[in-house]
């Protein structure tokens, strides 16, 4: 059985008619207006090109340069970016205005009638999550993996909720038979850094251990670096940049500069899902480097 195939096109003014407006009446096109230069209209491309994949033929991705492409950018309007509009019977019926994250670009796929099953259960198995019933979440998620194994964000969010409740072991497990293309998705990514974090944070002497260590000598850099990992490790990465801004502010180039990659690597898995957070650490990070 054939493979239905993928629709994502690079869109000019000489073939947008042909590719946007005629194709928006056999299915809907999801035009991205953006910027190649800029990360976030990168991250979003990347995310609209994981779901032409997953949905391959339900639906049209279109990308169009801004710089290049003058005369689009002025004929719809487009001041910001990245923009999404999505065009159906040749006509515009929905606009997005700046990033949106995969999850969010689900949702208005779904508004169209594109979407699985197994993804409203993963919704339910979040809530689930969320309101401390992890049991009947990895029920939830072990249903839908039986339904549709084909469905690689439903073995993501076991992993996650493994991690959340401290089985790392199980979680690593189930990371490495993901396939390679997954765990370079922004989600695997993120994923791959929580498992290193958690890793990293069973080797410390604990976070209750470090606070007091910190506590006694607030210029001891090593317990606030094992402590930062340990904030990581649960989400709390406010306070795991708090550590790692005091030791950038004093001594920055502390453990040949052990601090500002960690500090790199928490912007990055912050990116996916709090873009204007990770923004301001970068802010903030560049000016404690400059």
């Amino acid at each position: 059985m054939s493979q239905p195939e993928i629709y994502n096109f690079e869109v000019s003014k000489n073939n947008f008619n042909n590719i946007v407006l005629t194709n928006s009446y056999k299915l809907p096109v999801f035009v991205l207006f953006m910027n190649p230069t800029l990360g976030t209209c990168v991250q979003m491309e990347n995310s609209l090109s994981e779901l032409a994949e997953t949905f391959a033929g339900q639906f049209i991705a279109a990308r169009v340069d801004t710089d290049m492409e003058v005369d689009l950018r002025e004929m719809y309007d487009i001041v910001n970016v990245p923009s999404l509009k999505v065009f159906k019977d040749g006509e515009i019926v929905h606009n997005e205005v700046g990033l949106m994250t995969t999850d969010e670009l689900r949702a208005v796929l779904k508004d169209f009638g594109i979407f699985r099953e197994s993804d409203d259960m993963r919704e339910q198995a979040r809530l689930k999550h969320l309101e401390g019933d992890t049991p009947a979440a990895i029920q939830l998620l072990t249903e839908a993996i039986q339904k549709d194994p084909s469905n690689v964000m439903v073995a993501m969010d076991m992993i996650q909720v493994m991690l959340d409740v401290g089985l790392l072991e199980q979680a690593t497990e189930l990371f490495n038979k993901l396939p390679d293309s997954q765990k370079d998705s922004e989600t695997g990514r993120a994923l791959t850094g929580q498992i290193t974090f958690k890793g990293l944070a069973n080797k410390t002497a604990g976070k209750e251990t470090l606070l007091g260590q910190v506590e006694a000598n607030p210029n001891d850099f090593d317990a606030r670096f094992d402590l930062s990992i340990c904030y990581i490790a649960d989400h709390q990465y406010m306070e795991a940049m708090d550590q790692l801004f005091t030791i950038l502010d004093t001594q920055p180039d502390y453990k040949d500069g052990a601090a500002q990659e960690m500090t790199v690597s928490v912007i990055q898995m912050l990116a996916p899902n709090d873009p204007e957070q990770a923004n301001e650490f970068r802010r903030i990070l560049g000016n404690l480097v400059a």
